[in-house]
């Protein structure tokens, strides 16, 4: 799990060079770190392919392990991140910015590498195949209870029960499907998710997968995350949380209350799938 060298090693830099290139401010330029060596993502963000700000939102930090997670195939990626290339950090500089942990960054990667070597992160085809098998058979049996029974209370509750387990079942199936989970090659995941969430749900892959890989990219990270962005209608500390949050300065949430009020999102959750 050692980090892949490059070829060419320009001029040395300092983290706080890279942090004021952080998009926001005076420097419009966003910089971020990657195994060390620093890239000016400024013009490539607007056609990365996950998404502008996934990556903007890694501008004047070290992004070396969200470039590890969200890229199957690092060789082709690191293709055209040569010519983003203007830098390396300077030797007397740490390999991430100084308010993260080292010893919490290490037992991760260290982590990472077992799960990897265990074999953990290979699709199980078979289990994926019965997954969509039984999703299909529910959705078309609650279809049929309908059209062969009629609508009394009975059929009817009966369908709802079908329809709704496949469309919850759907959800968390797509959810492999976006991450790139269930195929090693990606068009086929996201063909498939196209096929799952668009034409059996009637939800867009391309609004889900905005929104999901900005959550993985900053999970739990106020202004970041969209998942956070609580509707004040729907959450009854969302603007009130906000303004707290804001005046505080805190980039984070208030974890040791999220049992009293995860039941309210996981249902606007379902309501929304």
């Amino acid at each position: 799990c050692a980090p892949e060298p490059l070829t060419s090693r320009p001029k040395h830099l300092t983290w706080e060079e890279i942090k004021i290139h952080n998009g926001r401010g005076q420097s419009q330029q966003q910089w971020l770190v990657i195994d060390r060596n620093v890239y000016d993502v400024s013009t490539f963000s607007k056609q990365h392919p996950g998404g502008s700000r996934v990556i903007s939102h890694y501008a004047g930090q070290d992004a070396t392990d969200a470039f590890v997670a969200f890229h199957n195939d690092k060789a082709l990626v690191r293709k055209y991140l040569k010519s983003l290339l203007i830098g390396e950090l300077a030797p007397d500089q740490p390999s991430f910015e100084s308010n993260k942990k080292k010893s919490l960054l290490e037992d991760f990667r260290e982590l990472r590498c077992t799960v990897e070597k265990m074999g953990l992160l290979k699709p199980n085809y078979t289990f994926f195949f019965m997954i969509f098998l039984h999703l299909l058979v529910l959705d078309a049996a609650s279809w049929l209870m309908i059209w062969y029974f009629g609508i009394s209370l009975v059929p009817f509750l009966v369908g709802m029960a079908f329809f709704t387990i496949a469309q919850i079942q759907m959800g968390w199936f797509q959810h492999d499907l976006g991450h790139c989970s269930v195929f090693r090659k990606p068009k086929w995941n996201h063909l498939l998710q196209i096929i799952v969430i668009n034409i059996l749900k009637g939800l867009p892959a391309s609004w889900w997968n905005h929104l999901h890989n900005q959550h993985h990219a900053k999970p739990n990270c106020f202004r970041k995350d969209p998942d956070l962005n609580m509707h004040p209608l729907l959450f009854s500390l969302g603007k009130t949380l906000s303004v707290e949050l804001g005046k505080k300065k805190k980039k984070f949430m208030p974890y040791n209350y999220q049992h009293k009020y995860f039941i309210c999102e996981y249902f606007c959750f379902l309501g929304v799938l």
